[in-house]
């Protein structure tokens, strides 16, 4: 029997608003790294498309809430890493994990570029065992790909610090900062660290065409 007009119309909304439900459903999910520098990392991963926020932070160690002086300091086991929210919709975790490791220096376990130490160490912290075999996968397929032994290991997910305010972001903040070359603003100050401590020349040297940040 054919609907009436307000029965036509009333289907009509509904498929629009079904529609418009499942075109906005969304799944975040987290993943957590180190990388060396955190600044570095959240740079990178907040111009990964389905990528909806990067957190500057500390985990990994012993002291219940650490700051940036006690952690790089050393002594309380913590690495500088980043919290990721994505929507796994958009990109997997296996995506994300195949991005990180082509960012960073995986053969190098005593620290990143030109920051050396404990807090500057990389890993990937697992949540599950779901992550974990993704990442064991993750490394496997990089150390093929890269012919060297790779050292960032997969750890356990314990609690997530999230670092001081003037962390987050540092990348394009506007303030200015003292400097070896005089007053910049951080976001200045921040490509003068990152070319040289020589991060990009490192990874490019190492991944070539594969690095995913090159150049951004």
């Amino acid at each position: 029997m054919p609907l009436s007009k307000s029965q036509s119309i009333l289907l009509a909304v509904a498929m629009m608003i079904g529609l418009t439900m499942v075109a906005t459903q969304s799944r975040a999910e987290t993943a957590v790294v180190a990388g060396g520098c955190f600044w570095c990392v959240e740079a990178d991963f907040e111009k990964v498309r389905g990528v909806s926020e990067v957190v500057s932070g500390y985990t990994g160690g012993r002291t219940a809430n650490p700051t940036y002086k006690e952690v790089t300091k050393g002594g309380t086991g913590h690495y500088e890493a980043v919290e990721i929210t994505y929507d796994s919709t958009q990109i997997s975790y296996d995506q994300i994990l195949n991005l990180f490791l082509r960012s960073i220096d995986p053969t190098d376990a005593g620290g990143q570029f030109c920051d050396r130490g404990d807090s500057y160490r990389t890993a990937i912290f697992v949540s599950d065992k779901a992550q974990e075999a993704t990442a064991k996968n993750a490394i496997s397929a990089a150390q093929t790909e890269l012919g060297q032994n790779i050292v960032t290991p997969i750890l356990p997910a314990g609690k997530f610090t999230t670092a001081e305010t003037y962390h987050q972001d540092y990348y394009k903040k506007s303030d200015l900062v003292i400097t070896r070359r005089g007053p910049k603003s951080k976001s200045e100050a921040y490509k003068f660290y990152r070319a040289a401590c020589g991060r990009d020349a490192k990874v490019k040297s190492l991944w070539g065409a594969d690095a995913p940040f090159i150049g951004n």
